[in-house]
């Protein structure tokens, strides 16, 4: 049997150079070791990358293709596009386990000696050399890029504690404390934000990425060292802070950019797949499918708002916090109301807006409205836009001989208010969206419902997106929202209501 066919428990039963070299063990560097892994997997079919949506036709065949072709990576993109995660992944595409030297600072490849250490133990026992297996999640390291990161730190110095220890004169090489990159040595090294890097310890990679080497304090030393290099970074002009010096930039292969979700689909597979839903939230709480796709919308506006910087992005953890906390409010309702069980509302929304607020970073007229009002604002947008996928346009409506909303409309119309307090029970509720003349039967005309619950929730979305397109007036109130005429809300005191400034409408009441 070859090496390559040994089990993992078989390995780990050889603990000699000697056994080693009959089991037919011959030194991979790790880029080819990652190259054969990689096409023995695509062979079979296998999955690459799980749970890493929505690049599929695009990252994740550059990813391929660079590892195909032995390049170190640099992924480049806005914050949270799944860069660190896919380099964590990586590791997968690893032996569970290779043989080194017992005792090697570097885990130094028993055919392949590195350091002074090991050559002096090969050349005094020789095919008796005990060796030890290392498991490939010991062969990840991964560094946050930081001002404060010096050579010492990634390259390594002279241990003068070492030197006094051993009786060593610094001109002897194992003075040296090598610093994260040797010791990474056959393994995946990751330098997360490079451009943060100090472009003066960027230089310091130069000779690593190209010819393999590094050197310490002038010593005259070359470790050619074996290890696969990824880097994630931000677009040049997305901050002052530092950028990727052009020699080093040269020196990386291959540059893949990232993205976000291309579709709203996309998006809420990666938020049901990273949100931390609590037992007692899954058993307890009914989600509409909508407000899911509601969630991804926000998002999705986020990203076009002129009040939202475009440099910085909206990153995928907003819709995954948003998500909790829109179950948290359900469930908070549900606990004040002594209910065991509850369905989510158009209104609990409203309850995810300190999620949005720390997840987008605003232009300074952004940031005049207050990022509590660019949070509802975005909210708004997101009703409106999905509002015309459920219901009529609200414009074509207007014109034609019957409007669908025209006795909804009038109800308003006729001097009638209906404040929708957040916490209310859920007979109050039903209670309060059934009294609206004309929404009971809006609904029904349009789809029929599977649950009294789905068709409420359609009542009370229909109701706000009638708002959004000033069919009808809706005002901010501390615990909820009160819908009322157009005409009386737009002459609401000063202080009662919230604005949205939109380019299409701009006395429209939030």
């Amino acid at each position: 049997m070859t090496y390559s066919k040994l089990t993992s428990s078989e390995l780990l039963h050889i603990q000699s150079l000697g056994e080693l070299k009959k089991a037919g063990y011959e030194s991979r560097s790790i880029k080819q070791e990652l190259r054969d892994n990689l096409i023995e997997k695509i062979k079979n079919k296998q999955n690459i990358f799980p749970g890493i949506w929505g690049y599929e036709e695009t990252v994740i065949p550059d990813v391929e293709r660079a590892i195909l072709s032995m390049h170190n990576i640099n992924f480049l993109g806005l914050r949270g596009q799944a860069k660190t995660r896919i380099a964590r992944m990586m590791v997968n595409l690893l032996d569970e386990y290779i043989p080194y030297i017992k005792g090697s600072e570097l885990h130094d490849d028993p055919l392949l000696p590195l350091t002074r250490y090991s050559k002096d133990i090969l050349e005094q026992y020789g095919d008796n050399t005990i060796i030890e297996w290392l498991h490939r999640d010991e062969r990840y390291t991964e560094k946050l890029a930081t001002p404060d990161v010096s050579v010492a730190d990634l390259i390594g110095d002279v241990d003068p504690i070492k030197a006094a220890t051993l009786k060593l004169p610094y001109s002897d090489e194992r003075v040296i404390h090598y610093g994260l990159i040797p010791r990474s040595h056959r393994g995946i090294f990751v330098i997360n934000e490079l451009p943060d890097l100090q472009a003066r310890i960027q230089v310091a990679l130069f000779n690593i990425l190209q010819e393999g080497d590094i050197q310490i304090r002038g010593f005259k030393l070359r470790l050619p060292l074996d290890i696969q290099f990824i880097f994630t970074a931000n677009p040049e002009d997305y901050t002052n802070r530092g950028s990727i010096v052009t020699p080093l930039k040269d020196r990386i292969e291959s540059q893949i950019v990232t993205h976000y979700p291309k579709t709203i689909e996309t998006g809420k597979r990666i938020t049901e797949q990273e949100a931390d839903v609590k037992k007692e939230q899954k058993e307890a709480i009914v989600v509409n499918e909508l407000i899911k796709t509601l969630i991804e919308q926000i998002a999705f506006e986020a990203r076009e708002s002129e009040y939202v910087d475009s440099k910085s992005g909206v990153s995928a953890r907003l819709t995954i916090s948003a998500y909790e906390s829109l179950l948290s409010t359900a469930e908070r309702r549900s606990l004040i109301n002594s209910e065991e069980s509850t369905y989510v509302r158009i209104s609990d929304l409203y309850g995810v807006v300190s999620s949005i607020c720390g997840k987008v970073e605003l232009v300074y007229e952004g940031e005049v409205e207050g990022p509590v009002i660019v949070a509802q604002n975005l909210i708004g947008k997101a009703i409106r836009t999905q509002f015309l996928n459920f219901f009529p346009d609200p414009e074509k409506s207007k014109k034609s001989k019957i409007n669908p909303y025209a006795k909804v409309i009038e109800w308003f119309g006729g001097g009638n208010e209906m404040e929708m307090i957040g916490d209310m029970t859920d007979r109050e509720y039903a209670a309060r969206l059934k009294t609206i003349d004309g929404l009971d039967d809006f609904v029904d005309m349009l789809s029929a419902y599977s649950s009294e619950n789905e068709k409420l929730f359609m009542m009370e979305f229909a109701l706000h997106g009638m708002a959004e397109f000033s069919l009808i007036g809706k005002q901010s109130l501390d615990q909820g929202m009160k819908f009322q005429d157009l005409v009386s809300s737009m002459f609401s005191g000063p202080g009662d209501e919230d604005y949205d400034f939109d380019d299409d409408d701009d006395t429209k009441p939030f």
